[in-house]
């Protein structure tokens, strides 16, 4: 057998130190994470999802449907007058059954986009005959 009589034996204390610091910084960037609201499809590129989002997309899919919009600047325009209606009534829809559950730039943003849309569809319908 050896004799381990007179060595002394030396521990590296360095890997606490590091695990130490390694911990910390991961218990800062939970407690940042935490702060910071969360931005999950913001994050992703997408527009949060709220009632203006929700009306910016049904009316531009009304204002496509009625020609105003192309899907590529080589293209003519669609006509789709049915699909149009149906994208302005959706909106009439949600305007009903928001009825008093809106703030007032909502409610604003909503009367407003029905407003043009009716006109441009009217516009629009009475050119197509």
């Amino acid at each position: 057998m050896a004799d381990n009589k007179g060595k002394k034996l030396i521990i590296d204390d360095d890997w606490k130190q590091e695990a130490q610091k390694e911990k910390e910084i991961l218990a800062e960037k939970e407690r940042q994470q935490k702060e910071q609201p969360e931005t999950t499809d913001t994050a992703a590129g997408l527009p949060p999802a709220d009632l203006s989002s929700l009306v910016s997309m049904l009316g531009t899919q009304a204002f496509y449907a009625m020609g105003f919009i192309r899907a590529r600047e080589d293209e003519d325009p669609v006509q789709d007058l049915l699909m149009a209606k149906y994208n302005i009534d959706l909106l009439g829809v949600l305007q009903d059954k928001t009825q008093n559950n809106l703030s007032d730039e909502e409610h604003k943003l909503l009367d407003e986009t029905l407003q043009q849309l009716r006109m441009a569809f009217v516009q629009v319908s009475s050119q197509a005959q």
